[in-house]
Formats: structure tokens, sequence, C-alpha cells
């Protein structure tokens, strides 16, 4: 089962200001991204439906030319959820209460299907607004992935998996996926960072991956040769990683079958030692009461000398 909350919140916190930059450029440029720390998880409790809630990314941060800190609250959601908007206002006064800063929301719809999400949750009368709370959303579904394609954006080239796209454009996404990440000449860590998010979601098969080949031979040799050499370290890191995961495997399920064995032979010999001490006490009573040796050991399969034993144990 995959971990969406795991894998959006690891992408986003690394690549934060990229994030911000992509979808928000107006809260982009008032953001002071020099001072950034991410807060640790919050957890509620939803006194009325009897869960607990758990809010993801938490970021403290200023705004340019301004001395007070704010809070960016961003919220990964994966699955439709009617009552969402009221939610996120949920999460905003309790946060507000710990706080009391200025709080931007932020939601990320990343489900399969495509929706019209509101942006905000309203309370009132016909005689009164009460209350009209907004926050900002990205839904990736409705996000055309062309139009990021020749962005130089690690948030871009990841999502490009969670975006819009037809069966038949597959084959495309990873290709332009590919080049992105080659342009872009992102370090080691992450550039598996964004691999493995994007490999995530878009699964692969051997008939797309005979298709990528013939595509990336329609580029010019030198982009083809670096593409080329990216996907064989990909491919060796992921080999390794299967082969160091199936060792440990091997001696866990090693050191599980010798436990089990061990225990076993205990049990067997625990056994054993049962039925001898149970020989020895029906032995002991039988010399006790005056029973002839010869027949205590024909009764109890005790050799003559355990029972010689026994019986200078009682005088």
């Amino acid at each position: 089962m995959i971990d969406h909350d795991r894998l959006f919140k690891e992408l986003i916190q690394t690549f934060f200001e990229e994030f911000i930059l992509l979808f928000f450029p107006q809260a982009f440029e008032e953001i002071d991204f020099q001072h950034l720390t991410f807060l640790s998880e919050e957890v509620f409790t939803d006194i009325t439906a009897g869960e607990k809630r758990r809010v993801d990314l938490l970021v403290e941060t200023k705004l340019k030319g301004e001395e007070g800190l704010v809070i960016v609250h961003i919220e990964p959601q994966s699955y439709v959820q009617p009552a969402f908007p009221e939610r996120m206002f949920i999460y905003f006064s309790r946060l507000y209460e710990k706080y009391r800063r200025r709080i931007l929301p932020i939601a990320v719809f990343s489900y399969e299907t495509t929706r019209d999400e509101p942006s905000e949750f309203n309370l009132g009368f016909s005689f009164l607004d009460v209350l009209r709370f907004q926050f900002f959303t990205v839904e990736l579904q409705k996000q055309n992935w062309r139009e990021y394609v020749k962005q130089d954006n690690p948030i871009a080239a990841a999502l490009l998996s969670k975006m819009g796209y037809t069966k038949e454009e597959r084959v495309q996404v990873k290709k332009e996926f590919l080049r992105m990440v080659i342009r872009m000449q992102l370090d080691p860590a992450r550039q598996k960072l964004i691999a493995g998010f994007f490999d995530t979601y878009l699964a692969w098969t051997e008939l797309e991956e005979q298709e990528l080949q013939k595509e990336l031979k329609k580029l010019d040799s030198a982009e083809e040769a670096r593409v080329m050499e990216l996907k064989t370290f990909w491919e060796k890191q992921a080999e390794m990683k299967g082969r160091m995961e199936g060792i440990l495997e091997g001696k866990q399920l090693g050191i599980l079958e010798g436990k089990q064995k061990g225990k076993q032979e205990g049990k067997q010999e625990g056994r054993q030692e049962g039925k001898l001490e149970a020989k020895w006490e029906i032995a002991i009573n039988l010399l006790s009461m005056g029973i002839d040796p010869e027949v205590v050991m024909k009764s109890t399969g005790l050799s003559k000398d355990e029972i010689e034993k026994l019986r200078s144990k009682l005088h």
C-alpha cells in the first residue's frame, strides 16, 4: 500500500521553495526563504468523528520586510472527502489557537478522478456572513503535463506522474521526465527522491519500456547518451538495493528458521527430560514401598544402575 502522505511530505519538504514557485508565484515573491523551519507533526482529536487527525506539513517562515513569523500548512489529499474544506478550517483554527500567527493553508489534491474542489468553507445565516475561510488548492489531475516539461523545477518533474495524461501519453511523460532530470543536473540523492516518487505513481510495463527506447533514439545523440547513462545508473542502484534487501531477508529468514528449529529441539529435549523425571518418580515410589528392584526395573524401563542410584538416595 502506497504511503501517499509520506511521499508527498518528503518531496515538498525537500523542494519547498520550488513547490511554492511552481504553483503560487505571488506567495513566492512575498516569502523569505532564508528563514525556514519545518515543524513537527500536529495531531488533533476530532471528538465528533472519534478520530485522530494528523497535520502533515507545517513550515515556519517570514515574509520579506516583516519581523513576525508566519506558518505555511500544506495538506496532501489522496482521496475524495466531501467535508474536506471543513477539515481544513478545523486544522486552521487549531493551529491558530496554538501558534497565534498568520497561517497560509494549501491543499494538494492527488487522487485519480477529476473534480471541482472547493477552496473555501463558509458559515453564516441569510442575514449575516459569519465566516469565509479560504485556502490555496492544487488539483494535480487538472494540470496539463505538457505545460510543465520546459521548467527546470524538480517538483514539476516528480508531479508529472500525478498530472492529467492519457494512457497513450504515458511513454511521452516518462521521456520528458528523464529529459527534465538530466537538464536540471541534481545531486544523486535528489535525483533518487524524485525518480522514486515518479516511478511509484507511473508504474511501468515491459512493452512501454520498449516503446520508450524507440522514443529516446529520436533525441540527438548527446542527449540520448545522457538519458541512457542516467537510466543505467538508476537500474544498477535498484539492482543493488534489491540484492541487499534479498540478503537481509535471507538472513532474517535463516535466523527465524534457526529459532524455530532450536525451539522444536528444545521442546523435544524438554519432553524427554520430563518423561525421564516421571520414571524416576515412579521408581522411587515403588522402591519406598518395598517392591523388588527387578520388578521396578521392568515396570519403568530404567537400567539396573539407575535403580541402584535411586535406592542409594532412599537410604
